[in-house]
């Protein structure tokens, strides 16, 4: 076996904590000896051991002497749990593989560092790509300080978001829809525009039997225009946040009844610098957002470079006519303007096709 075998299997523990372990990035680790894995785990929530601590439990002392694959570099500081580094090294383990280096400055290679001078032997950047991925919300706080953003959506193999009439309801199958509760439960914020609300008077909640935690729902409602009955105003089944430039005794009245006002001053008549709302939402925990939204606000965080990721959801169906496509606004004046976009997985859902891709130029 080779250390890309192990490293997938790393890889696979940590996505076990998927949606639960912000503001820590996704870890797995494994101890392997003599050919066999004495010991695994993966981090499972912040504040909880690390995966390395939780491997080095189960191995007991089959950890001295063993191999650790783990798809990023162990902690050297004290946080809310010790250094795993330290542990490593008392545990008698002889060789660290890792996928990447922690992006975050505290550690940022001194993890390696030190136990390579504890004598221990260190690779690093086995499956650096799949874990990159794997800690894209990660990386980029650390990184750019500023939530990842990523666009689910889904279309008609004509490129039609809504019917003539704007509702989306529903383009894509049961089971796409199924998977896209997955996605919200990843993710810290849903957000979508009023238009959306509106228009088909979502939840936005992760309706799944497993789910542990519903996603914050952000609403960009610049005059303040949610109706009172709106499904997302529920504040019992998740927390909600209208973004929005008034100040009247409706949002007095929402504050009341336990919704979240975020206040930004207008970019121009009607709109906000997308840009400054993102801060606004970082510098209140967001470190993830899922854009569930219409045309329009797509478009405008299309232009704007802010969408980091995509999910779009192709079904087997036409609409046809002057109905909406997946961005509103104005395109690009010629094909070499066009946004590239580099596929990383085409998965296909009950007869829907889900495209998840990046734009080629990160």
């Amino acid at each position: 076996m080779n250390d890309e075998f192990y490293m997938r299997k790393a890889l696979e523990l940590a996505a076990l904590g998927d949606g639960l372990t912000g503001p820590n990035p996704l870890v797995g680790a494994l101890l392997v000896r003599g050919g066999e894995i004495v010991g695994q785990g993966w981090h499972q929530k912040a504040g909880t051991p690390h995966a390395e601590i939780h491997a080095l439990h189960e191995a007991r002392n089959r950890a001295a002497g063993a191999a650790l694959y783990v798809n990023m570099e162990p902690c050297c500081h004290t946080g809310r749990t010790p250094p795993c580094a330290e542990a490593i090294i008392a545990a008698g383990v002889s060789k660290v593989v890792c996928a990447m280096t922690d992006p975050n400055p505290q550690v940022a290679g001194g993890g390696l560092k030190r136990l390579r001078e504890a004598g221990i032997e260190t690779v690093c950047g086995v499956l650096r790509e799949e874990a990159l991925r794997l800690n894209e919300v990660f990386v980029t706080d650390m990184l750019y300080q500023r939530p990842f953003v990523a666009l689910k959506t889904a279309a008609t193999l004509d490129g039609k978001s809504a019917a003539a009439n704007g509702s989306s309801k529903w383009i894509s199958n049961a089971a796409s829809r199924e998977y896209a509760h997955m996605l919200r439960h990843r993710y810290d914020a849903v957000l979508t525009g009023i238009g959306t609300v509106l228009a088909d008077d979502p939840r936005l909640t992760v309706r799944l039997p497993q789910a542990r935690k519903n996603p914050l729902r952000v609403v960009i409602d610049f005059h303040l225009r949610t109706p009172a009955q709106a499904a997302i105003l529920d504040v019992y089944q998740a927390p909600t946040l209208l973004v929005t430039a008034a100040e009247n005794p409706y949002a007095r009245e929402l504050r009341a009844r336990g919704v979240d006002i975020l206040h930004l001053p207008p970019q121009a008549p009607g709109r906000f610098d997308l840009r400054e709302m993102l801060l606004a939402l970082y510098e209140r925990g967001v470190k993830s957002v899922l854009l569930e939204c219409g045309a329009g606000l797509a478009g405008a965080f299309r232009r704007e470079g802010l969408i980091d990721k995509f999910y779009l959801f192709l079904a087997p169906k036409i609409i046809g006519g002057e109905a909406p496509g997946i961005f509103g606004g104005l395109g690009v004046d010629s094909m070499p303007q066009a946004l590239l976009l580099s596929i990383a997985e085409v998965r296909e859902i009950e007869g829907d096709y889900l495209f998840t891709a990046y734009p080629a130029s990160r």
